[in-house]
C-alpha cells in the first residue's frame, strides 16, 4: 500500500465565471468548447500541453481517418470546417482522390495546431495551456468543482456543466462514474510513438519502381522476420506524405501501456522514441526512398487506443455497428471499420504472431461495411451514469470494446465533441442536469451548423 501524505486544510483561488468548462484540448475538446461558446455558452478550455489538437498535432499521427462513408462525407459540421480548412493548405491534397470519402487528408501539424486555436478562440471560448486536470471535487450527484494545476499553482474550476473530452475519461471516473478498461483479462491495445522522417526520395517513394505504401510496409514486414530488430516487434505500418520531402509514420507498437500509469507511459516515451529510429534505420537500409531520410520529429504525447470507457444511459455495442443501428437521439454517424489492435500475445493466445496480422484477421470476423452504410452514435452514449452535470466525448465515450475500436478516431471525437458542447450550452441554460435535455433540440442545433444527421427531424 502506497504512504500517504495528509494535505493541510487550506483555501484555493476560485473561478466560477464560466457555464462550461472542457478538459482536454484534443478534436473532441475543440469541438465541444466552439461548439458551446457558439451557443452563447461562457466556456472554459483547458489543456494539459502547449497546443490544441490532441493526436492530430502533438501525436504527429500522420492522416486523417472517417471522414466519409465511401458514398459521401459524414462527420460534417465543425469536422467539416477542420478537413476543408487542413486541405486548403495542404497542395498535394488539394485534388480530390478516388479513395477519400474512406481514407483522409494528410496532416499537417503545425497547420492544424492554428485551425484549431481559430475555431475555438473565434467561437468565443478561453484557453489555457499548461493546465492540468488534478482533481475532481464532487457535489450532490455530479461535480462540484475541478482542480487544476499550472504556473499560478492550485486552482478550482466551477461551472453549470463540465466535459470530459480527456480521451482516458480521467474528469468522469475520478467523479466517481462507472467505467470498463480493456478486455476481460484487462489487457489493452498497444501505443505507438508517431514519428516524421525528412529528406526521403520523393521520386523513389511516388513515382519510381519502387513506389507505394505497400513497399513501405514490406521493408518493415522483412525487417520484423528477420528477429535482427528487438525494437520492431511486429509489422504494423501506416505512412503518409506530409509535404516536400516529409512522411509521417503511425508505425509500430509500444506493448503493455496503460495511459493512466504516469510510471508506465513514461518508460514507454523512451522506447518509443528509441523505436522511431530503429525504424529510419531500418528503411534506410531497405528501402532507396528512405536512404538518406533523417529523424526530423517524434511526437510529443504517445499515440493511445484505449484506456477508459465511461458507462453512459446507453452502451454502443458490436451488435450497433453490425446493424447498422440508427437512433432516435442519434447525434452523429460513424461507418470507420473496427481497429482493435491485438496484445502481443493476440486474444487469441498465440505467442509470437504478429499483432497486425491478428487485428486483420479480427477485422475480418465482422462484416466490413459497403458504400453508403453507417451507424449511428446515441446522444445517451455521452451521459455518464450517476452524474447530473457531466458530459462525455471523444474516445471515452460509453460503448463496448470492439466498436470503440471505430468511435475512437478523430473524425467521430470532433463529431461526438461538437454535440457535447451543443448538449452543455442547452443544459446550462436550464438546471445544468446534461441527462434532460431536449435531444429534438440539440439535433435541430447540431443541423443548423450542418451535422450530418439523416433521420427523421
Amino acid at each position: 500500500m502506497a504512504k500517504e501524505f495528509q494535505l493541510s486544510a487550506r483555501a484555493i483561488p476560485l473561478d466560477d465565471r464560466y457555464d462550461v468548462i472542457v478538459a482536454g484540448g484534443g478534436p473532441a475538446g475543440c469541438g465541444a468548447a466552439a461548439a458551446a461558446a457558439r451557443q452563447g455558452a461562457r466556456t472554459l478550455l483547458i489543456e494539459a500541453n502547449g497546443a490544441l489538437g490532441g493526436m492530430g498535432t502533438l501525436g504527429l499521427v500522420p492522416f486523417f481517418c472517417g471522414f466519409g462513408d465511401g458514398a459521401t462525407f459524414i462527420a460534417r459540421g465543425i469536422a467539416e470546417q477542420v478537413r476543408l480548412r487542413l486541405i486548403e493548405g495542404t497542395p498535394h491534397m488539394r485534388n480530390p482522390q478516388p479513395d477519400w470519402l474512406r481514407f483522409w487528408p494528410s496532416i499537417d501539424p503545425e497547420r492544424l495546431k492554428r485551425i484549431y486555436d481559430d475555431l475555438v478562440t473565434a467561437a468565443g471560448a478561453d484557453v489555457l495551456f499548461h493546465t492540468a486536470l488534478v482533481g475532481v471535487e464532487r457535489g450532490a450527484g455530479g461535480v462540484e468543482a475541478l482542480l487544476a494545476a499550472n504556473k499560478e499553482g492550485l486552482s478550482a474550476l466551477r461551472a453549470r456543466v463540465y466535459i470530459d473530452a480527456t480521451g482516458d475519461g480521467d474528469l468522469a471516473a475520478w467523479a466517481g462514474a462507472p467505467f470498463e478498461k480493456g478486455d476481460a483479462a484487462g489487457r489493452l491495445q498497444p501505443a505507438t510513438l508517431c514519428f516524421m522522417l525528412a529528406n526521403a526520395d520523393l521520386y523513389a517513394l511516388e513515382k519510381g519502381p519502387e513506389s507505394s505504401w505497400a513497399t513501405t510496409q514490406q521493408a518493415v514486414r522483412e525487417a520484423w522476420l528477420s528477429k535482427q530488430h528487438p525494437l520492431i516487434e511486429d509489422a504494423h505500418c501506416c505512412s503518409r506524405l506530409l509535404g516536400a520531402d516529409v512522411y509521417g509514420f503511425n508505425a509500430g507498437h509500444v506493448y503493455g501501456v496503460d495511459n493512466t500509469d504516469p510510471a508506465n507511459v513514461s518508460q514507454a516515451l523512451i522506447r518509443g522514441r528509441r523505436q522511431a529510429e530503429q525504424y529510419r534505420a531500418v528503411l534506410a537500409a531497405r528501402h532507396p526512398g528512405y536512404a538518406n531520410a533523417w529523424l526530423a520529429a517524434t511526437a510529443a504525447v504517445l499515440g493511445v487506443r484505449e484506456t477508459r470507457r465511461i458507462m453512459g444511459d446507453y452502451v454502443l455495442t458490436i451488435d450497433d455497428y453490425r446493424a447498422r443501428r440508427s437512433f432516435p437521439d442519434e447525434i452523429c454517424r460513424n461507418a470507420y471499420n473496427i481497429d482493435v489492435h491485438g496484445s502481443k500475445k493476440t486474444e487469441a493466445g498465440a505467442a509470437d504472431t504478429d499483432a497486425e496480422t491478428r487485428r486483420r484477421q479480427m477485422a475480418a470476423e465482422i462484416e466490413q461495411y459497403s458504400d453508403g452504410e453507417s451507424y449511428g452514435v446515441p446522444y445517451r452514449c455521452l451521459t455518464p451514469r450517476g452524474l447530473r452535470n457531466v458530459l462525455t466525448a471523444g474516445r471515452c465515450i460509453s460503448t463496448d470494446r470492439r466498436i470503440n475500436g471505430s468511435v475512437r478516431i478523430m473524425a467521430c471525437c470532433l463529431t461526438t465533441g461538437e454535440a457535447a458542447g451543443a448538449a452543455a450550452a442547452l443544459a446550462a441554460q436550464g438546471d445544468g442536469d446534461v441527462h434532460a435535455v431536449d435531444t429534438a433540440r440539440l439535433r435541430a442545433v447540431l443541423r443548423e451548423h450542418g451535422a450530418y444527421l439523416p433521420g427523421p427531424a
